[in-house]
């Protein structure tokens, strides 16, 4: 039987529906507003897994591009690995659903979730969130849902509800929010460098609007009248957990305060395994709960410690931050890079810079088109002391990078300001919390070695939360030991002027808005000593580029030119880059952009277009070279790819029997340009023009005329630095306008 529920947003009808597909999965629904059509199926396998200490929750969305109508590009149309578009939304679906599964659940339950049909004026990923939601809902998978989701676009200072992609290209903030009705479990915010207050409005604002989708669920669910499943939760013995409360608290208490990682782990290793053997007679065969009850303690005392005391494992106080230490151009032949120490996490930054052409293509159902912004974030097993087979990045890896990539998108310069495709690959190093943030920090260390002319220097920090119901500690710049044991990951990026990023989970039910409001202030105070910190080891952006780094010149031509440049099959474009050893990209708009390993070779390129790309008009002269001779005439080239036909009648002012009496191939000669034909072609003639490094012919040769008129050969052009249309503080890249 089919049920369906509809709800108004903003002249728009949201519709769910369940019952007219995939009927075999627990839940399954259609989510529709517009044109978007997003499916999403929820099932749970009826047994355990028994042996694992988490909640196996998958979450999987896939992009299908027949949704958009296209077929995809390349090779292989199938498609194989998820878009990171797809992985993020995936990531996206999974925060605000694992907290609200029952304790000690350990069935496997997997979400799928993929548009079959996407209409861009509503982006499918927050209607994949709630489609995930609603599945859940009315499936017989316990879940202490449903959860709301929307996302917030600020818009000519307006605040927009689920905008388009056409409003989101506009906006100077885009926050997604999803909970439950009682809090918000996730955020993911980025934004141009905005006030904290005008995020905080934004969750607010979107908290009470999600609302309304929660009750649409419910109503849905309770049209279905599926019961939900008792579930069989893992539960830790009580009498167990009071004796190794009773016998070992006050042990493992004095275990967890220790500031070094590796100590403290090594110590709570020993004394786990001291304690499992000394309470084992006691328990027979009971030795791996007794080791769960154990990890169960130290996750209560570490608690304590902060809830009770005031104090954190490592000694520091809740707003305190870890010893910083910055350092900047470490690797000789890098572009530019950045190293950044915080306590024991640590992550290495380069920078590379490349031409247009590097640029990353993309073609995925969202989007198509070019990215010359990327970031790259890699997690080895030694970063943790850990031994395992290096494999492709994780959901974890692309998630970390696109953060850090996402804080540091608004304060990279235009690529008509900087006309470079940019490459930053951050490595762990060290990992004891936060390396995304650690990430970002890193990142701004390296563009400004770089000297890259960033917008403004962006810092990132961890926070989280320690509560017991009734009290609760806002930790800043928080360690492994405290994101595990924890209630809440708030990650925060954003410059002296304000945030660019913002990403939230939590292990909670969610977090009420007063302990966001002071999670976000004292963020912000926490981000500006970062800040400082970082600028003590490089105030601002290098005046020069490393050596090792290309060499981008800009001129921009009249697009109807570009055949001329590109030449027949690439003819002309593929002799400039042979002669100069440069690149060149060309852009319909008429920007060429020229790429070259040094200066010399770059001015070279960039001359040779501009000689391309020259007016030809009756009157100029020009120093010509023979390219072929004819019985009526010479062919000369006076600009590259550009030739005109000198008249056998043109060649002198007396009477010219063969046209090799006075011209060969390959010499220069001076012409002037006499008349256009019909058709377009040049007519030159070498009357009244000089004719330089005239070379000796036999003696038999009619005389040339003598020189009239002395043609200044074509001047090269300035260096960069001291052209005054050179771009201010990039001196090795200028740009030129159209011609």
């Amino acid at each position: 039987m089919i049920h369906q529920v509809e709800l108004e947003l903003d002249g728009l009808t949201l519709k769910i529906e369940t019952g007219r597909i995939a009927k075999q999965a627990d839940g399954a629904v259609l989510v529709s507003i517009g044109d978007t059509v997003v499916f999403g199926a929820a099932t749970m396998s009826d047994t355990t897994r028994d042996g694992i200490d988490f909640f196996p929750l998958v979450c999987d969305y896939e992009g299908r591009q027949y949704a958009v109508g296209k077929i995809p590009g390349g090779f292989i149309k199938r498609g194989g690995r998820p878009s990171e578009k797809a992985i993020l939304t995936s990531r996206l679906i999974d925060r605000p659903l694992r907290p609200l599964f029952p304790d000690g659940m350990r069935n496997e339950v997997q979400v799928i979730v993929y548009p079959l049909s996407v209409q861009m004026t509503n982006p499918p990923d927050v209607f994949a969130m709630i489609a995930a939601s609603a599945a859940l809902t009315i499936s017989r998978i316990p879940f202490n849902g449903p959860i709301g989701a929307v996302r917030v676009a600020r818009v000519d200072g307006q605040m927009v509800f689920n905008p388009s992609q056409e409003q989101m290209e506009t906006a100077d903030m885009k926050v997604i929010v999803a909970g439950t009705r009682d809090a918000v479990t996730t955020v993911d915010a980025e934004a141009d460098q905005v006030d904290e207050s005008v995020v905080l409005e934004a969750i607010k604002l979107g908290h009470e609007y999600y609302k309304k989708i929660i009750d649409l669920q419910l109503e849905l669910a309770a049209k279905v009248g599926r019961e939900k499943t008792e579930p069989k939760v893992h539960k830790i013995d009580p009498e167990l957990l009071a004796a190794v409360r009773a016998q070992s608290g006050s042990e493992i208490a004095d275990a967890i305060q220790q500031p070094d990682k590796a100590t403290r782990e090594a110590g709570i290793s020993i004394l786990k395994a001291e304690i499992v053997q000394r309470m084992a007679p006691n328990f027979p065969e009971r030795e791996a709960e007794l080791g769960e009850t154990v990890e169960k303690v130290v996750k209560e005392e570490i608690r304590k410690l902060i809830l009770d005391k005031g104090v954190r494992p490592d000694g520091r106080k809740p707003d305190e931050i870890r010893k910083i230490t910055c350092e900047t151009g470490i690797l000789p032949r890098v572009h530019g890079t950045g190293l950044f120490t915080r306590g024991q996490t640590q992550v290495l930054t380069s920078v590379t810079l490349g031409s247009i052409e590097d640029a990353q293509r993309i073609d995925t159902l969202e989007e198509e088109g070019v990215k010359r912004y990327m970031h790259f974030y890699n997690f080895p097993p030694f970063s943790v002391g850990e031994t395992r087979p290096l494999r492709g990045p994780g959901r974890r890896e692309i998630g970390h990078g696109a953060l850090a990539e996402k804080a540091l998108a608004p304060v990279i310069p235009p690529q008509s300001e900087f006309p470079y495709a940019l490459l930053l690959t951050s490595d762990v190093f060290e990992s004891n919390g936060s390396t995304s943030m650690a990430s970002t920090c890193g990142s701004t260390l390296a563009l400004m070695d770089a000297g890259v002319k960033i917008k403004a220097p962006v810092a990132g920090i961890a926070m989280g939360l320690m509560t017991d119901g009734t009290r609760y500690v806002v930790l800043s710049d928080i360690q492994g030991m405290e994101d595990f044991s924890g209630d809440m990951d708030f990650k925060v990026a954003g410059s002296a002027n304000g945030v660019t990023a913002i990403q939230m989970d939590t292990k909670t039910q969610g977090i009420p808005p007063e302990i966001l409001c002071e999670a976000i202030a004292q963020a912000k105070t926490g981000r500006m000593f970062i800040l400082n910190k970082m600028l003590e080891a490089i105030s601002e952006p290098k005046t020069e580029m490393s050596a090792y780094a290309p060499r981008v010149l800009v001129i921009e031509i009249n697009p109807e030119k570009i055949g001329e440049v590109i030449g027949p099959g690439g003819k002309v474009i593929k002799k400039i880059e042979a002669e100069t050893g440069a690149s060149l990209s060309i852009e319909q708009d008429g920007h060429i952009y020229i790429t070259a390993t040094d200066k010399e070779g770059g001015e070279r390129a960039l001359k040779m277009v501009e000689d391309i790309t020259r007016e030809v008009k009756i009157g100029e002269a020009y120093l010509g070279r023979v390219t072929k001779t004819t019985p009526f005439g010479a062919f000369v080239e006076i600009l590259p790819g550009r030739e005109g036909l000198v008249h056998i009648s043109q060649l002198s002012d007396r009477r010219v029997e063969r046209v090799e009496d006075v011209v060969r191939v390959g010499d220069e000669i001076a012409v002037k340009v006499n008349e256009f034909t019909p058709q377009g072609k040049i007519n030159l003639t070498t009357k009244g023009c000089t004719q330089p490094g005239q070379p000796a012919r036999e003696p038999d040769r009619a005389p040339m005329q003598p020189p009239v008129a002395p043609v200044a050969p074509v001047a090269a052009p300035a260096p960069v630095e001291d052209r005054p249309d050179a771009e201010p503080g990039i001196p090795q890249a200028t740009f030129r306008p159209k011609r």
